[in-house]
This record gives C-alpha cells, structure tokens and sequence, in this order.
C-alpha cells in the first residue's frame, strides 16, 4: 500500500525517478477506486457518481501525471513523452511500452537509480 500512496505524497513533484512498482501500485489504486465509485454510483444514483468521479479526478490528476514523468525519467526519457497518449491507439501502446520497460541502471540526467539503497526518493517518504 506504502507504493500506491508514494505518488499523493509526492503529489506534484515532476523531478527525480520513479520505479515501475510505484507507478503500476498508484495505477492500481486509482483503478481500484474508480471502481469502487461505480459501485457507489450504482447504488446511491448518477449524480453522486458524477460528483465522486469529479472529486476522485481532482484527487488524483496531478499525482498521476508527475508519478507518468517520474516513471519515463527512470527509463531515461523526457516527461513530454506522455503527450505521445494524444495519437489514437498507436500513441497510447507506445506510451505503456515505455512505463513498463526496465529502468536505466545507475544514474542518468533525471536522478540517481530508485532501486539502489539509499538512491531513491522513496526512502525519503517511507
């Protein structure tokens, strides 16, 4: 859970590395409760579904976004590659390549390596 939570305590740091597991936890989280809003919209009506949907956007917009250039700064690219998502199916197959390859061993232009003790920020938050 500590994974999924790293990103909203980070919530709109742009700089640094972010692991694979930090970025598909958060993922997962934002999944999971954008599920648990449709059950509640099911339940309690679509306006309500329409306001927690709206809140949970809110919530987890930015996080999102600086956890998605964190992840391509560990793959040594630059965060405007998420842009790439705007091209219809090509862009956004491309884009979950790039989030889910490996990590560039050692440090690169974007920080030291988040796998190494003691060279991630998440140490940092834990």
């Amino acid at each position: 859970m500590e994974w999924a939570l790293l990103p909203l305590k980070r919530y709109a740091e742009f700089s640094g590395r972010s692991r694979r597991k930090e970025y598909w936890m958060f993922f997962l989280l934002m999944l999971a409760a954008n599920f648990a809003v449709g059950i509640l919209g099911t339940i309690l009506g679509d306006l309500i579904e329409m306001v927690l949907s709206l809140l949970l956007l809110v919530a987890f917009l930015i996080p999102g976004i600086a956890v998605g250039i964190r992840r391509l700064h560990d793959t040594g690219r630059s965060g405007w590659w998420l842009l790439i998502s705007l091209i219809p199916i090509v862009g956004s197959i491309i884009l979950i390549v790039f989030l889910a390859s490996d990590g560039t061993r050692g440090p690169n232009e974007y920080g030291p390596d988040p796998k190494l003790e003691g060279g991630g920020i998440a140490e940092r938050f834990a």
